[in-house]
């Protein structure tokens, strides 16, 4: 008679309906649990065998769900939560220069930055996203907010030619940074990037010492580039070139950079983007939003170039709703390429987790469900009407499936939404706070 083989323990285990690990490339797993300890995967396998395996402390059993990694939010701006409609139906210079430039004037601070991602987080968790590419000022106030709720997110550091609320000077806004990310470096879920604004309010001198920082620091360059027809004409009246050319000529044409928007693009673009390593984030509802212009998607990953998606701000979106911002980014790309088999469900769903975590750098931690990886996980319930009948997973989770439907949410391990319900942050305090910034805001607002 053998011995009986004991049990493992493990933390967490989640049996659900359908696991989409996203590597293999395409896979669904149906009726397949994730065993979780320490805030990492332990195994991924069919769910008759983990009972037999495992003895978990916590059982989670979603039989009507599809398991995925956390959404990544590869580009955001969440303290503007707290401006969300207050400019809306107005081109990028306008909205950008008329509007919300005016009201950052006013009411900038560390209070502002905070109650926002405060409020990003919370809605960010009901939709499953679990990290975030963040683009804003006071990156410590961020962090420590990110960090607090034990959130995971990439908190870039602000470089843009003229003084803000952060910073006086040139000089200043590199020392702060520096200050940031030794603050910061080592973190388990908060990490730093540079974030120069974009091509036309940084100069030259600015983004070389930004190019010789983030090689000795080992960190990435998230930058607005190519996200209007204006922007290039301009760039090409001062420089003399396209913004891309000239971030080339100044050495930020890496597998370092996370390029946002990239709207305008030329085929030998592409294909530079594509040999360089570069990171695309494609923000389709901002870009429809503000008119500008279409990125196209289809040719990115034909030519190889490592595709993410972003919401981009509540200013300009108006929502931070991976769910709807993935649906948008595959129809979107199918009409822009007039190819129905351009953009499939699952390179959209890979874009919206595993290529925002390359983009940022975390693939070899988040981004999949793969043993060793870190447990950033959603649960999407499938069993409402409006996913039902249920033929194919992932053209449900892409093209039927809503935030609303998100039902479970784990970052390293830890549970962060349950049935619905954040945990850990008071729901009637954030409310509150954004009402109270409506009021305040009301007030500066340009008329």
């Amino acid at each position: 008679m053998s011995e009986r083989v004991p049990l493992e323990t493990c933390d967490l285990l989640i049996e659900a309906g359908w696991v989409v690990p996203i590597v293999p490339h395409g896979v669904v797993l149906e009726d397949h649990a994730v065993a979780i300890s320490g805030g990492r995967i332990l195994a991924l396998l069919p769910s008759a065998e983990a009972a037999s395996r495992f003895l978990p402390k916590e059982t989670v059993r979603r039989p009507e769900a599809a398991l995925i990694p956390g959404l990544v939010n590869a580009h955001v701006h969440n303290p503007m939560t707290l401006l969300r409609g207050v400019a809306d139906d107005l081109p990028l210079k306008v909205w950008l220069q008329q509007h919300i430039w005016p009201i950052e004037a006013a009411v900038l601070s560390q209070g502002f930055v905070e109650d926002g991602v405060q409020l990003a987080i919370v809605e960010m968790l009901r939709g499953g996203t679990t990290c975030c590419n963040e683009n804003y000022f006071f990156p410590d106030v961020q962090a420590a907010t990110y960090a607090k709720h034990g959130f995971r997110a990439l908190v870039g550091l602000p470089v843009i030619d003229f003084p803000t609320a952060w910073a006086a000077s040139d000089d200043e806004y590199f020392e702060r940074a520096g200050a940031v990310h030794d603050q910061w470096k080592g973190h388990p879920l908060v990490a730093t990037a540079f974030a120069p604004h974009a091509p036309y309010t940084v100069g030259d001198a600015n983004f070389e010492r930004i190019r010789m920082l983030a090689d000795q620091l080992d960190i990435p360059v998230h930058l607005h580039l190519h996200e209007t027809a204006q922007e290039v004409q301009q760039s090409i009246d001062k420089h003399g070139q396209r913004p891309l050319a000239r971030i080339d000529r100044l050495g930020l044409l890496n597998d370092r950079l996370i390029a946002v928007h990239m709207t305008q693009l030329t085929d030998a673009e592409i294909t530079l983007c594509a040999q360089r390593g570069v990171s695309v984030v494609h923000c389709p509802e901002s870009n429809l939003k503000l008119a500008s212009g279409f990125s196209p998607v289809c040719k990115l990953l034909a030519a190889g170039v490592n595709l993410a998606i972003g919401t981009d701000g509540c200013a300009s979106n108006n929502d931070l709703d991976m769910v709807g911002e993935t649906r948008t980014a595959a129809l979107l790309a199918k009409a822009v390429a007039e190819d129905a088999a351009g953009f499939p469900a699952f390179e959209a769903l890979r874009a919206a987790t595993l290529g925002g975590a390359n983009a940022l750098g975390l693939g070899e931690r988040i981004g999949s469900i793969e043993v060793g990886k870190e447990a950033d996980l959603a649960c999407i319930d499938l069993s409402a009407p409006e996913t039902q009948p249920l033929h194919h997973v992932i053209s449900q989770l892409v093209y039927a499936a809503g935030r609303r439907q998100v039902s479970d949410v784990w970052v390293a391990g830890v549970r962060k939404l349950d049935r619905g319900d954040v945990v850990g942050i008071d729901l009637d305090a954030v409310l509150a706070s954004a009402g109270s910034w409506r009021e305040r805001i009301a007030r500066v607002r340009p008329a």
